[in-house]
């Protein structure tokens, strides 16, 4: 199995298939290419597509009506989006941004549809899905109002970490691809107040701060202030 074929194989789209079938959906679907910067489509666009991410980096965000960003997530290879278009076609809930050059799939609700239908498994790991992103939602909403700062920083931080982390000797090497802003968004906060959380936690010795990317060095503390 090619790394792209492994990437594949981790989409909840495709757990649930066995090899043929999991060939036979993937010659299915389209390949998409995207360049860093550039929107694969915009909050309120009619949708009817899912996204498999094969390589780079994705952001999904919304936009208030005086102009503020509210960033919902970060998205790497072998996770997917634009599900909630399968289930009921419409305009769409966010705005999907490259953050890095990407390559994606694509796959139509025309296409999925009989899939379902004929591998029912398909439509449950789908929901489980759903399920999740729901779940996190709530989760989010509930750190808004009870978390501070410093703990939804150490959170996100966390969590970035666990899908996009390296393990070192020095530490786990997180390269998130993220501006200061944009990750001010993803925890629902300034940028200013954002920046103190981290100069403290380089303070403390818990991590290293590098451009995009961070070295969390303590990961016992980190995991324990964002709790």
């Amino acid at each position: 199995m090619t790394p792209e074929e492994d990437v594949v194989r981790r989409a909840p789209l495709f757990t649930a298939l066995d090899e043929a079938s999991a060939v036979s959906l993937r010659t299915s679907m389209d390949s998409v290419k995207i360049t860093k910067g550039n929107i694969l489509f915009a909050e309120g666009d009619e949708g009817d597509h899912l996204y498999v991410i094969l390589e780079g980096k994705l952001k999904l965000g919304t936009s208030s009506s005086d102009g503020r960003e509210n960033l919902l997530s970060i998205l790497g290879p072998g996770e997917m989006f634009g599900e909630l278009s399968l289930f009921d076609p419409g305009p769409r809930t966010s705005t999907a941004t490259a953050v890095t050059d990407a390559k994606l799939l694509s796959l139509g609700h025309d296409k999925l549809i009989p899939w379902l239908r004929q591998n029912p498994d398909v439509a449950l790991h789908l929901l489980a899905r759903l399920s999740q992103r729901l779940r996190r939602t709530n989760e989010a909403v509930g750190d808004l109002v009870f978390s501070d700062v410093p703990g939804r920083v150490a959170k996100a931080l966390i969590d970035l970490g666990e899908r996009f982390g390296k393990t070192t000797d020095e530490g786990l090497v997180v390269n998130h691809d993220l501006t200061q802003e944009e990750l001010a968004q993803l925890v629902g906060a300034s940028r200013e107040t954002v920046n103190k959380a981290l100069a403290d936690f380089a303070g403390r010795n818990w991590l290293k701060l590098d451009g995009r990317s961070v070295l969390i060095t303590d990961l016992e503390r980190l995991t324990k202030r964002g709790k």
